[in-house]
């Protein structure tokens, strides 16, 4: 619990310290001069009961920092319930480039590196086999995003390959993520 607690605070703290540049967001030429997003992934929380807050700073017009806090981080849409059971938390940060000239919305690509941290329970042949599944991931994905006035929303998609042969041995190196995500700019 205190490594998730300390990562927060590092993004939060790094996050903010950019708070003073006056830029806009990526598609507000028209709508207003945003800077900040605040986000969540509804879709995930509905299907996975995965918790996915985000943070997304606007360096330009064309570029953002994007950062994301996962609780109960599931790996890729590998079912929880019965005999099994996650524990994992995670924290990523990728940098959103955008593209075209839609006042209200555009694609957008990300390079991404996530930190997964707990393990992975389940009961085979009547034990309890826990799997450490602790790993750095690194990936990339690509999305839209619509934004009126104070609020922007879209879906996306990624695939990240993860550096853990203890996970790999379990699940898979490659692991697919999809959402919808619903913000609030300021």
């Amino acid at each position: 619990m205190k490594k998730i607690i300390l990562s927060f605070t590092l993004i939060l703290a790094f996050a903010f310290s950019g708070y003073s540049q006056d830029v806009i967001s990526s598609s507000s030429r028209n709508t207003g001069d945003f800077s900040n997003e605040v986000k969540v992934n509804f879709l995930n929380l509905i299907v996975l009961a995965s918790i996915e807050f985000g943070y997304e700073k606007y360096l330009s017009e064309d570029h953002s920092l994007d950062l994301q806090l996962h609780i109960n981080d599931r790996f890729g849409y590998n079912s929880q319930g019965g005999d099994k059971n996650y524990k994992t938390n995670s924290v990523q940060a990728s940098m959103n480039f955008y593209f075209g000239d839609n006042e209200n919305g555009r694609f957008y690509i990300y390079p991404m590196a996530k930190l997964r941290f707990g393990d992975f329970e389940e009961v085979l042949d009547g034990d309890l086999v826990t799997t450490n599944m602790n790993a750095f991931i690194l990936g990339a994905g690509a999305g839209y995003k619509w934004e009126f006035s104070n609020f922007a929303f879209g879906p996306y998609a990624s695939v990240a390959r993860g550096f853990s042969s203890e996970v790999s041995d379990r699940f898979s190196a490659v692991e697919a993520n999809a959402g919808f995500s619903l913000g609030y700019r300021f």
